[in-house]
């Protein structure tokens, strides 16, 4: 393990599980990497939907350069949201490198593929945000989901370029809103300083009023870059919301990591936004939520030492469960209890 500095711990209220939950070997089609997925419970039954990069493995892309297929958004179900995932026989999302996607979205017909899934439910609907790759750089889409998960509808794409949306589980004054992470090529400071933003909408079709809710040089623990992780949960002391924190080292690592060029370290974080006002932060953690510990988060993996939250579920006695990606390679969950998580974000910015 290379041993990154300063030494960063996740808070002692959160516990992990020793293994992870969801990996390429419960996949009943062809899989590789499964990691930053988003997770509801809908029905007393809780669904994830996955992201899966596939067509190659550790020794075929490091020694003969072999790279991924395709990617998939694949969906699974569990009666307690941590053991027994049943996979669906077939992906709901599947593109594939190099075949012609012309046509395929009729919204959005250069699209090269569709990945990175965050799943709410506002008002009985279903909802997928996801990054999605086109001919002309990178863009943020919301699609509807069918109640039985057979297909969607895209129902609104930003410009290049964002990612990282998460939606709010219900309307705010009368709007939805969105947490967001633009990506300008011409951005402060150089490539990769990128900020946390929200933005409302009457519709969910056409989206304004943007406003920057956490820049990088208010978390600690980063320097690269930070952006939205799962999508918010509603507490009474306002909305509990986890993002990634990026810190870069240099010299690079590649020890044992599939990519041997990777620098980057992602922690999750932890705030708290005010009810009525979710582009105001009124209180978060100067420390990490989740940091990369455990040996298939740090030893093993695509690109090591990643924490990605995708999903986070307040339960009826107080217990939170967040979903996480780690290393880019599985899918794991950790748990603690919404009070001890609320005071963890008592540090004003």
């Amino acid at each position: 393990m290379a041993i990154w500095e300063p030494i960063l711990k996740s808070a002692d209220c959160l516990k992990k599980l020793e293994k992870p939950i969801l990996t390429k070997d419960d996949i009943p089609y062809d899989a590789a990497l499964i990691f930053n997925a988003g997770v509801e419970k809908i029905n007393g039954k809780y669904v994830m939907v996955f992201r899966n990069d596939y067509g190659t493995d550790s020794d075929k892309f490091v020694n003969q350069k072999i790279g991924f297929k395709g990617t998939s958004v694949g969906i699974a179900f569990s009666d307690d949201g941590v053991t027994n995932w049943q996979v669906k026989e077939v992906p709901l999302v599947d593109y594939q490198v190099g075949k012609n996607m012309l046509g395929k979205e009729k919204d959005v017909p250069d699209i090269l593929r569709l990945y990175d899934p965050r799943l709410t439910v506002i008002d009985g609907e279903i909802y997928l945000c996801l990054a999605m790759d086109t001919h002309h750089g990178i863009r943020g889409a919301i699609a509807k989901v069918k109640d039985d998960f057979s297909g969607y509808e895209i129902i609104s794409a930003t410009v290049p370029d964002n990612r990282n949306m998460v939606l709010f589980p219900e309307k705010i004054g009368g709007y939805y809103y969105r947490l967001e992470r633009p990506f300008p090529v011409y951005g402060r400071g150089g490539r990769d300083r990128f900020d946390m933003w929200i933005s409302k909408s009457p519709d969910l079709k056409f989206w304004g009023e943007s406003q920057l809710v956490l820049g990088v040089e208010n978390v600690p623990y980063a320097n690269n870059k930070i952006g939205p992780a799962a999508p918010p949960v509603k507490t009474d002391k306002g909305w509990l919301i986890t993002f990634h924190a990026v810190d870069v080292e240099r010299e690079g690592r590649g020890q044992t990591t599939w990519d041997l060029t990777w620098t980057k370290r992602y922690t999750a974080g932890i705030a708290l936004l005010d009810l009525e006002d979710p582009s105001k932060v009124i209180g978060m953690s100067k420390s990490p939520l989740i940091a990369p510990e455990l040996p298939y988060e740090t030893d093993e993996g695509f690109r090591q030492n990643v924490i990605f939250p995708g999903g986070m579920i307040l339960e009826d006695d107080g217990q939170v469960k967040i979903y996480y990606g780690a290393s880019d390679t599985v899918e794991c969950v950790a748990t603690a209890h919404v009070d001890e998580l609320l005071a963890l974000c008592t540090e004003e910015l």
